[in-house]
This record gives structure tokens, C-alpha cells and sequence, in this order.
């Protein structure tokens, strides 16, 4: 991670180590919003904060703290399981408060139907499946788990906490305002816990970067496997 510290200010009282973690998340939020407005923008925005947030990924790249990848293969063990805890808790839910949880299947976006060509509808859900799985995991886990964690440990500078450092306000905090992001809210919270833990347990922001994307290629791929687009 850059040395420069509080003598490198930016923006709105940001320095440029704290803009290279808040840039693409929010950049990405922004263009869910956009894509929010009408219908026919969602595939569309969905490719542009891919490139957006991947580029700004790159762009920053030096800024970042260094990822260890130890303990990958519990990443993967947590993915599987993380995969799971998803699809599982969130289908209780819908069956117990349906009124609050449910996915109407009617309201999510099927390119199936609304992209008829099948060169493009590939081409967008290969789009889809490489965000998932490559440009949001390593965009949510430097912000969530890294920035976000160490800013609640360390609030006057984050780079004096270290990664995985326990705190109970950052164990619960990072996943509720993890899951305030993602429609099935609960679920989102209890596989927060879940990677939370693993980052106490292993200190290992490459593992967090490893479950997060394993769950979302397998829960891609469980929808292209299954039709069920709602999960999406």
C-alpha cells in the first residue's frame, strides 16, 4: 500500500488511499441506481460498471494493501458452503414471510427474453458471470473486509489496524451494511457473519476474495442451470 499517507490529501477530505477503496464501490452503486430507472438500461449499466469498477480496480491497483492468498482453499470450502447458506436460508425465508422476502420471478431481468440475440444475450451474461465472479469480489472485499473493517477499528486511520484484526463492532457492522446492499437483506447478513469469520479466522483477505467468488460463479451458474433468474 502507498507510504504517503495524511501528507497525500484529496478529496473531500479523503486521501488518495481511501479514494482508491470508496471509488469503484461507489461508482458501482451508482449505476445500480441508473439502472434502476427504466428497464431497458439494466443490461447495459450492468456492462458499464463492470468496466467501470474493473478499470478503477486497476487503476488503483498500488494503493491497495497487499493480498495474501494462505488459505485459499478454505475460501473455496467457504464458497461451496456459502453457496448453500444462500440459496437455502433465502428459500426458507420466502417460504416463511413470503410477503417480506419473496423474489418475484415476473420482476427480474430474464435475457432469455429481453436480449433475443443470442451472440449479444451471451456475450452480456458472459459479462455477467466475469463481474460476478472476478470484479465484484475483489471490489466488495477491498471495501467491506479491508477499508471498511479496519475504518471502524481505526477510525482516525485505517492503515493502522490490520487486516483481519478482530472487533466485535466491525464483525457486525461490515455485515449489516454489507447486506444493506443486496436485496435478500437477512441472507446477505448471515453470509457476511460467515466471511467475517473467515477473515478473523485466517486474516487472509485473499480467502475472502476466493469464497466470495467462488459463491458467485456457483450461484451463476445454478441459474443458468436452473432458469431461475430471480436469484440474479
Amino acid at each position: 500500500m502507498s507510504t504517503n499517507n495524511r501528507s497525500n490529501p484529496s478529496l473531500w477530505g479523503f486521501d488518495r488511499d481511501e479514494l482508491a477503496y470508496l471509488a469503484p464501490m461507489f461508482s458501482f452503486l451508482l449505476l445500480i441506481w441508473v439502472g434502476t430507472l427504466t428497464a431497458w438500461l439494466y443490461p447495459w449499466t450492468y456492462v458499464a460498471r463492470t468496466l467501470v469498477a474493473g478499470g478503477l480496480l486497476i487503476l488503483f491497483w498500488k494503493r491497495y494493501t497487499r493480498i495474501r492468498w494462505n488459505y485459499w482453499w478454505l475460501g473455496i470450502i467457504m464458497g461451496v458452503l456459502g453457496l448453500v447458506q444462500w440459496i437455502g436460508m433465502d428459500s426458507l425465508l420466502q417460504h416463511a414471510l413470503p410477503s417480506v422476502f419473496a423474489l418475484d420471478p415476473a420482476k427480474a431481468f430474464n435475457p432469455e427474453v429481453s436480449i433475443p440475440n443470442p451472440a449479444i444475450r451471451w456475450t452480456w451474461i458472459c459479462v455477467r458471470v466475469l463481474g460476478a465472479s472476478v470484479v465484484v469480489p475483489l471490489m466488495e472485499e477491498l471495501f467491506w473486509r479491508d477499508y471498511l473493517w479496519r475504518r471502524l477499528i481505526a477510525p482516525a486511520d485505517f492503515r493502522l489496524a490490520g487486516v483481519g484484526e478482530w472487533d466485535r463492532i466491525a464483525f457486525f457492522v461490515v455485515a449489516a451494511a454489507f447486506a444493506t446492499v443486496h436485496p435478500q437483506w437477512l441472507t446477505a447478513c448471515g453470509w457476511g457473519l460467515m466471511i467475517g469469520g473467515l477473515l478473523v479466522y485466517t486474516r487472509s483477505l485473499g480467502a475472502c476474495i476466493i469464497m466470495h467468488a467462488v459463491t458467485n460463479l456457483l450461484l451463476g451458474m445454478y441459474v443458468l442451470w436452473t432458469g431461475e433468474w430471480q436469484w440474479w
